[in-house]
């Protein structure tokens, strides 16, 4: 009388009931699919998961020693499940002992955990298809939207760039997971957003400097400046200090939740001519009368 489920776990026939335990879990990590690639990976870990099933569970274990793969018409019981297609592994243990109970052993007999919180439940949870990955973005990208192209997995194609999308936020692109038995995961991309040489980004709002000439500042006038949006003219007054910050309204980063845009604050650096591109009359006139 053959005893494969003892067999699958590596244990011999009068092994303790915790380690049956130690030598599932070291077996089920070792097999579970989202680790173990090969093409017979999922089929071994039913067989370990089911093999648990019977032998963590003092009653059926009780039974199993009593008939052995008798129970299965005498073949092992991974001939015994493959031979019955495409049936749940659950199924069969139910027609076998009869009752709920459930396929995988994962419930009071001792949980099984380690893959990302464990797998929880009386059934094999179903591989996790999504996947995570990192892209950076160019700065404009980020204020203004647009597309961006990305290579992932050997494939090649655009994403579309929301608006406003802030270092760390997540963007998600369905069926492009992982795939498992016809279904497809989604494509997490976590968003990094290239510095900026010109901008800076606080919020919502956006700092930028502008260069205004020695002579606007001191007498005022108005300077072109470039935005994200559009060349603005900027209304600049007498005795402008070096540093001094102008605010522009709605010209900064739209808000993703609200609709609102933030605000652009420009920061005047005052531009001082050399002495030697300057008349000679000017520079003499500047000597005697300039405040010390």
């Amino acid at each position: 009388m053959s005893n494969s489920l003892y067999e699958t776990l590596g244990v011999s026939e009068s092994a303790s009931a915790d380690e049956i335990k130690k030598a599932y879990r070291r077996l089920a990590r070792k097999y579970h699919p989202d680790i173990n690639k090969s093409p017979d990976a999922e089929e071994k870990f039913k067989e370990i998961n089911a093999a648990y099933e019977i032998l963590s569970d003092p009653q059926k274990r009780k039974q199993y020693d009593m008939h052995g793969d008798n129970m299965f018409g005498g073949q092992s019981f991974h001939d015994f499940a493959s031979s019955q297609g495409n049936v749940d592994l659950d199924e069969i243990l139910r027609n076998i002992f009869g009752g709920g109970g459930g396929f995988g052993g994962f419930s009071s007999s001792g949980g099984f955990e380690g893959f990302g919180g464990g797998f929880g439940g009386s059934r094999m949870r179903e591989p996790d298809l999504d996947v995570t990955a990192r892209i950076t973005i160019p700065f404009d990208v980020a204020v203004l939207g647009g597309t961006h192209s990305i290579n992932y997995n050997g494939e090649s194609f655009s994403i579309k760039i929301p608006a406003g999308i802030k270092n760390g936020e997540k963007l998600r692109i369905k069926n492009k997971g992982k795939s498992y038995n016809g279904r497809k995961g989604n494509l997490y991309l976590i968003v990094e957003v290239a510095p900026s040489n010109e901008y800076e980004r606080k919020g919502n709002d956006l700092y930028k400097s502008f260069d205004v000439p020695l002579k606007t500042a001191m007498f005022g006038g108005k300077v072109k400046v470039k935005t994200h949006y559009k060349e603005i003219t900027l209304k600049v007054g007498k005795n402008t200090k070096q540093g001094q910050k102008f605010r522009v309204k709605g010209y900064g980063v739209v808000d993703r939740k609200s609709g609102v845009k933030g605000d652009l604050y420009l920061k005047a650096n005052i531009i001082i001519p050399k002495v030697e591109d300057l008349d000679e009359d000017l520079v003499k006139l500047m000597k005697e009368k300039l405040p010390e």
